[in-house]
């Protein structure tokens, strides 16, 4: 199994910085001119974090999931007051180690995977013989696109 090295922190929602908001359905086509369609503010704590008490930032290390869009260092929102759906990112604790994969009820077999997306990596099956719980369910992914 692949260690995924998460560095967690506290999301701080002590402090608000309103960003300006371009609200004009932007494309990835023809230019638009988006000043023309600035028309509010957005304060990124609320619309990451629902529950303050419940979420928490870490850093992603590791690629097992870089096919998915989640790669080395981005950093992921963690909302641990959520209840698991089929097909959520979750940061799961199995047998002693930490991993982040995507998560898969297996009702046929009376399991779950843990589900990497690059080929490089094995699903892992969770059985009830595994020391196993989900830590957190992923709610967002913040990509560095320039240094």
């Amino acid at each position: 199994m692949e260690e995924v090295k998460l560095h967690i922190f506290s999301a701080d929602t002590s402090t608000i910085l309103n960003l300006d908001f371009v609200d004009c359905g932007i494309k990835a086509g023809f230019p638009s001119p988006a000043q023309d369609y600035l028309t509010d503010s957005i304060d990124l704590n609320k619309e990451l974090i629902r529950r303050k008490e419940t979420t928490f930032l870490a850093r992603v290390s590791g690629n097992s999931l870089m096919e998915a869009g989640i790669n080395d260092g981005d950093l992921v929102v963690i909302d641990k007051s959520l209840e698991v759906k089929d097909g959520d990112f979750v940061v799961a604790f199995i047998d002693g180690e930490f991993t982040l994969k995507e998560f898969r009820r297996d009702e046929e077999n009376n399991c779950a995977w843990l589900i990497p997306h690059n080929k490089q990596f094995e699903p892992i099956k969770v059985t009830e013989e595994n020391d196993f719980m989900i830590w957190g369910v992923l709610t967002y992914t913040i990509k560095q696109l320039r240094k």
